[in-house]
């Protein structure tokens, strides 16, 4: 009687289970004649069949543009630098507060993603291995990403901080202290949140092309939220601004590279002020080369110029990290990633209503670097989905947010640092002028600066290089409906945009010009906020029914529910098995075998059979580790819904 009460009070509790086990099931789905939705391996693009011709609406809207903005830089450059210069007065009062919480949002998101139960979740098919090595794929994001802005802004940024510490720092300027708070605001603005942009655009283009089968587009990640119409209109709309918003950033970059080039190339050779003819002259022959390597693919060419430029770098930052201020860095950089997390809540509540001093700084600094990152985006964010095609969402956000954070700390650190303790010596390095000379009046401070100016004058070259073919290659993917490797010349087109962009403004304007049309692109960055906005609602819709999450989900609710039945009928001697069970009474008894979201998706891709994930891929989403199914598997049943779980006896397990 004992026992048969015992087992009375065990049922409703079992049946409460029961159903919260239902609950989640519900999310899995199975259709007659298709693939189990928890088992589909995922589907790259190129596998679906897709043909990828030219947009011509795309290509043409956006060259009308370029062109548009070319003649505006050569016939009116002073017009270009006003408009720019109000426009970006304009948002940054007005929106600034958007691109704040935005920046935090967008890095809480990617943390999340990566850590949390999402993080197996693979960009690409269940059993793609990743296409280049760690080593190469760091390499080219640091290339393709900030590269130019790494020599530039080294040691100049932390210098602006140390000599003028931003407001809500208690520091006096030129101290010790203003070098560690120098530090925290650079590693805010360069640190684990600049590259939570370019990570949320990128992965989620990943995994939309590579795990759900459609063309690497920012466009295409909207699917799950716009209807087929709704698509054909918008989808042109955002590829046009994103194209046009790659080619005019990257312009502008390669702009203040092609003024940091030259200034390098007179204090290497010690000539005087070069003319308008020498700028023309060498975006002209940087424009033959990044043309020459965007048209040899990115596994030839940008993977190439990356490893060599990535050894030149670490070269350049080993050389001054040992013959500059070598004991004053070891203590530095430790203690400056620990100001950084200390002053991390003075500089996010940082707002313009705080006062003119604190609404000029976050114009001129924090709101203009979150919108600038926000601008280059669908570039930089489109090639790292290129390159890390096969990595898990826990690899890529280890490596796109938390490797390259650390490394830009150790090179702000380095070069800033260093520049920050010469100006304390009374070297003079806040007396150079603009900030192209910063870098070789560091250089020229230490042993052999000739050299060592040549080396980064050399590093910023190949920067220009594989930023523009990277840029290069990417818009020509836009123009041509996502295709992966883009028609020859097509990329060459745009290449020559490119450099025809940058001569144009450097002719017309200098740096007045360039100035002028990077405040419009950080404008454009406005209407782009709510685009990157939707790609994280997207995505997450997308992943709530990714393969992978229903069979963690199905996994847990299913050992759950036998772990508590085989300790309540076999105590400590139990083990688990599959076997077929009567329709409608087993693990799919309780789903909507007629809900499309989950498997439909796949059926239009799929233009073959493609293998299903195995019952042992199951098995292993939760490691259970010890939990191990005794005797033979029917692996027909894998697929099915008329499955049970099965608890029986252990008879071994105590002998």
């Amino acid at each position: 009687m004992s026992s048969e009460h015992d087992n009375q009070m065990k049922r409703p509790a079992q049946e409460g289970q029961r159903k919260k086990v239902a609950e989640v099931l519900k999310e899995v789905v199975t259709s007659p004649g298709k693939v189990h939705p928890a088992l589909i391996p995922g589907i790259g693009v190129e596998k679906t069949g897709r043909q990828f011709q030219t947009n011509w609406t795309v290509f043409a809207v956006a060259a009308a543009m370029t062109l548009g903005v070319i003649l505006w830089a050569v016939f009116d450059p002073e017009s270009i630098t006003a408009v720019g210069s109000t426009s970006l007065a304009w948002v940054s009062s007005n929106f600034g507060w958007l691109f704040g919480g935005l920046a935090i949002i967008i890095a809480a998101f990617m943390l999340v993603l990566g850590y949390g139960r999402t993080g197996g979740v693979r960009l690409g098919a269940d059993d793609e291995k990743p296409e280049f090595s760690t080593t190469s794929w760091i390499a080219m994001l640091f290339s393709a990403g900030i590269g130019i802005g790494l020599l530039f802004y080294g040691p100049y940024e932390p210098l602006i901080y140390f000599l003028d510490p931003p407001y809500g720092f208690d520091v006096e300027p030129g101290t010790v202290d203003a070098m560690q708070t120098a530090m925290a605001q650079v590693m805010l603005h360069w640190g684990p949140v600049a590259w939570a942009f370019y990570a949320l655009v990128g992965g989620a283009i990943a995994y939309s092309a590579y795990r759900r089968g459609r063309p690497p587009l920012i466009s295409a990640i909207f699917e799950p939220l716009f209807s087929k119409g709704t698509s054909r209109v918008v989808g042109p709309v955002i590829d046009i601004f994103a194209i046009i918003v790659t080619l005019f950033g990257t312009a502008v970059s390669l702009g203040i590279g092609t003024l940091q080039i030259t200034r390098g190339f007179e204090v290497v050779t010690g000539l005087g002020p070069m003319g308008n003819g020498f700028l023309i002259g060498v975006v002209a022959l940087l424009g033959v080369l990044f043309v020459l390597s965007a048209v040899s693919g990115i596994k030839r060419g940008i993977r190439l110029l990356s490893n060599i430029n990535m050894a030149l770098a670490g070269a350049l930052g080993v050389f001054v990290f040992i013959v500059g201020p070598t004991l004053f860095l070891l203590n530095f950089i430790p203690t400056a990633l620990l100001e950084f997390f200390n002053e991390l809540g003075t500089m996010l509540v940082r707002n313009p209503n705080q006062g003119e001093e604190a609404a000029a700084f976050m114009q001129g600094w924090t709101t203009f670097y979150w919108a600038w990152w926000v601008s280059w985006t669908p570039f930089v964010g489109m090639f790292i989905a290129k390159i890390s095609r096969g990595r898990t969402l826990r690899e890529f956000v280890t490596v796109v947010i938390i490797v390259p954070s650390i490394v830009c700390l150790v090179w702000f650190a380095v070069f800033g640092g260093t520049a920050m303790w010469m100006e304390m010596e009374g070297l003079g390095i806040s007396a150079l002028g603009s900030g192209e000379e910063i870098l070789f009046g560091v250089l020229n401070n230490l042993p052999i600066g000739a050299a060592t100016s040549a080396i980064a004058m050399l590093s910023i070259i190949i920067f220009f290089v594989t930023s523009a073919d990277s840029a290069s290659i990417v818009m020509g993917s836009m123009s041509q409906q996502g295709r992966p490797e883009p028609s020859t010349w097509v990329t060459i087109l745009w290449g020559a945009m490119l450099a025809l962009v940058a001569g144009s403004l450097l002719l017309a304007g200098g740096q007045d010009a360039l100035s002028g049309l990077q405040s419009i692109m950080v404008v454009s960055a406005l209407p782009f906020a709510i685009v990157v906005i939707g790609i994280m609602i997207a995505w997450a819709k997308d992943l709530r029914t990714d393969p992978y999450m229903l069979r963690y989900k199905y996994a847990r609710a299913a050992i759950a529910q036998g772990v508590r039945e085989g300790i309540a009928e076999h105590g400590d001697d139990f083990y688990f098995g599959a076997s077929e069970a009567e329709p409608d009474s087993g693990a799919g008894a309780w789903l909507d075998s007629e809900d499309p979201e989950l498997s439909e998706w796949y059926v239009e891709a799929a233009t073959g059979e493609l293998s299903a994930v195995t019952a042992q891929d199951v098995q292993r989403v939760l490691d259970p580790g010890h939990i191990q199914p005794r005797g033979p598997q029917d692996p027909s049943h894998t697929a099915s819904g008329d499955a049970s779980l099965t608890v029986g006896e252990d008879r071994h397990a105590k002998d």
